[in-house]
């Protein structure tokens, strides 16, 4: 018999939970330890930020749906891993042993690396949905009393998708709202260049995004340092390509969404061996941690090295379906560990992402994500908002469902052919 662990319940360890079943003995066990008994779809901030969904739209309780599956459900989060001991400790005091461990935590947020940022600062966040509550309740008191807006990424960050989508839905709640034209917006991010996307632009990320940013009346500064954030006032750096300070800005806002840099979460930072100096498991191949085999790692909570250097850190993200891809590799991995074989399987880290504008949205495909690639293709239209707001519908009612499948290959790579399909009836 053998305790196959999963740390974490969102994106990650959910389907993680769900795609060990078919792949355990009869007599193994999957648990599954989560902070808090609910799941909610991390996507749909964006919308719950300015009014579009609420809470109980995109969260589910997760423990029915475990109860159902027979899979082992602990809510009182992880306090420390121990790999040595094979052990985990609760946050109240209890703890629980594995035979395997799979890390599925996502991130912390790094709020405290910037003075003044995030939610217990000035500026809003939509990582999380109690965030994005309280950016929804500030967002109506900026619309009582418009005036400058600032979207963007905070250097280290490595998740810059929300951050674009964000804008643009914000520039589509204030047209509907007829106070557009009374609030200046800026975006501003460590990329290099608008569409970099921590990927180094996916197709012409870089030209789709500049031009819609155009069209749109949003100004931006790239290669930007956030020194501080005050009440009212940013001031960023914006770097040259040799490290040094081209211009300082000080920015005014009466209201500012920025994304933190992640890092791991203190259950496992500074674990030797286990995890690198910014706290994220360190993988082989195999998804596996080399100093401790019995320990795998999948999504935000894995390293990954940076695309090459930029004058301000850029981190790499860790998509939906690139995730979904680390979490089947190292189900059957396990699978093939409980029956005395080595692990084969192997993620392919594809990208295929959509980005939701409001009322229109840009997709990208990323075969492999880190470049070179054997696809390299992006394109834009309202088509890429309705497949979005399908693909929310479509993964909450499979998780609530309790279905193990390629979620991402099955919706998102329908909506793509289809989209092609329609391109080439056009052409």
């Amino acid at each position: 018999m053998a305790d196959i662990v999963v740390l974490g319940a969102g994106l990650g360890g959910t389907i993680m939970a769900f795609e060990l079943l078919p792949e355990i003995r009869r007599e193994d066990r999957v648990i599954v330890i989560g902070l808090g008994a609910t799941y909610h779809f991390v996507p749909s901030n964006p919308w719950v930020a300015v009014g579009w969904r609420g809470r109980p739209d995109i969260e589910l309780d997760l423990r029915p749906i475990m109860k159902k599956k027979g899979i082992t459900f602990y809510e009182q989060g992880a306090k420390r891993v121990d790999p040595a001991a094979r052990k985990i400790e609760l946050l109240d005091g209890s703890s629980v042993s594995y035979d395997y461990l799979v890390i599925a935590t996502g991130p912390d947020l790094a709020f405290d690396e910037v003075p003044g940022l995030g939610p217990e600062g000035f500026t809003q966040s939509v990582c999380h949905i109690d965030h994005a509550e309280k950016a929804k309740a500030a967002f109506e008191e900026f619309c009582r009393n418009p005036g400058p807006l600032i979207v963007g990424a905070a250097q280290g960050a490595s998740c810059f998708g929300p951050a674009y989508e964000f804008a643009f839905i914000v520039d589509t709640e204030l047209r509907r709202r007829k106070i557009r034209d009374r609030v200046p917006m800026t975006f501003v991010t460590a990329e290099p260049y608008i569409g970099h996307l921590g990927l180094d632009g996916v197709g012409d990320t870089k030209g789709l995004l500049e031009s819609e940013m155009r069209d749109h009346h949003i100004k931006w500064i790239t290669n930007a340092r956030i020194k501080g954030v005050e009440q009212g006032k940013m001031t960023v750096e914006e770097v040259n390509p040799d490290g040094s300070v081209k211009e300082k800005h000080a920015l005014p806002f009466n209201y500012a969404m920025i994304l933190p840099a992640f890092r791991g979460i203190p259950a496992i930072r500074g674990i030797e061996g286990l995890v690198n100096p910014r706290g994220f498991v360190i993988i082989d191949e195999y998804q596996r941690n080399p100093t401790y085999p019995e320990v795998f790692g999948v999504g935000v909570a894995v390293a990954i090295p940076p695309m090459g250097p930029t004058p301000v850190p850029v981190g790499v993200p860790k998509t939906g379906f690139m995730i979904e891809s680390m979490v089947t590799a190292t189900a059957h991995n396990i699978g093939q560990l409980l029956r005395g074989q080595k692990p084969t399987h192997r993620a392919t880290w594809n990208a295929i992402c959509l980005a939701d504008f409001g009322d229109s949205g840009v997709a990208f495909v990323a075969k492999p994500q880190i470049p070179p690639r054997n696809t390299n293709w992006a394109s834009k239209g309202k088509w890429v908002h309705l497949a979005k707001i399908g693909f929310e519908k479509y993964f909450l009612r499979k998780i609530k469902g309790g279905v193990s499948e390629p979620f991402y290959e099955k919706f998102l790579l329908r909506q793509l052919d289809l989209h092609k399909l329609k391109e080439e009836a056009r052409g």
